[in-house]
């Protein structure tokens, strides 16, 4: 993996995990927890693929195993989201643009629901039956109406967060290619600002280069 992918990447699950640590597992919410780890990696496996995916669900999972107040076998969520970010990144077109967010919503579901499926198994694997007292029919749905309803809030922001790292020519798309990053949301995410931007010098290097064209040819009177 390159640098920066590192570096955005362990940012964003550092900030993810201690959202979710500190703030939404005390909401006391019935059924699942808001999984913002797994919508992080969601995000980022959108954009670098299967490869770095894995590598980056398996790291955010072992965080995750380590963080208070974990009471799990150790590598048990890290083989969750390893998984889990491999098959996200198989969404990923071999050109790197998603034009709809309807892939990745769908995503969202089958993630949510194979994450918590995959989770019991281990346990039971393990001698974990904690799922079972919950009630895994409302787990199952309770951690896919959370992760949907926080998805438009995050996997998009993360997507154009890891399009700009990445330097990808992509994350300035013309009208005809919109990126599923600033469709998403209607209010953008960032992307349209870059455009505003490239348009902003080129139209001061139009006028530098005119006023320079003014001054040679008086200069030749």
């Amino acid at each position: 993996m390159r640098f920066n992918r590192i570096l955005l990447s362990s940012t964003l699950i550092v900030v993810a995990l201690v959202v979710q640590v500190s703030v939404l597992a005390r909401l006391q919410l019935p059924g699942a927890v808001p999984d913002l780890v797994l919508l992080t990696v969601l995000g980022l496996a959108f954009v670098y693929g299967h490869v770095s995916g894995a590598l980056i669900g398996f790291g955010a999972g072992l965080l995750a195993d380590l963080a208070p107040p974990a009471d799990h076998a150790l590598g048990r969520y890290a083989l969750v989201l390893c998984v889990i970010g491999y098959l996200a990144g198989l969404i990923r077109p071999e050109n790197g643009q998603i034009r709809s967010a309807t892939g990745p919503m769908v995503g969202v579901v089958v993630a949510a629901i194979g994450s918590t499926l995959l989770y019991a198994g281990v346990g039971a694997l393990v001698g974990d039956t904690a799922a079972r007292h919950v009630g895994l029919t409302s787990l199952l749905f309770t951690a896919v109406l959370y992760d949907l309803l926080l998805a438009p809030f995050t996997v998009p922001f993360i997507m154009a967060l890891a399009r700009r790292a990445e330097n990808d020519p992509l994350a300035e798309t013309t009208p005809a290619a919109t990126d599923v990053s600033s469709g998403w949301l209607s209010s953008g995410t960032g992307l349209r600002i870059g455009r505003q931007r490239g348009g902003l010098r080129m139209k001061a290097a139009r006028s530098r280069a005119s006023r320079a064209g003014r001054i040679k040819g008086i200069k030749r009177l």
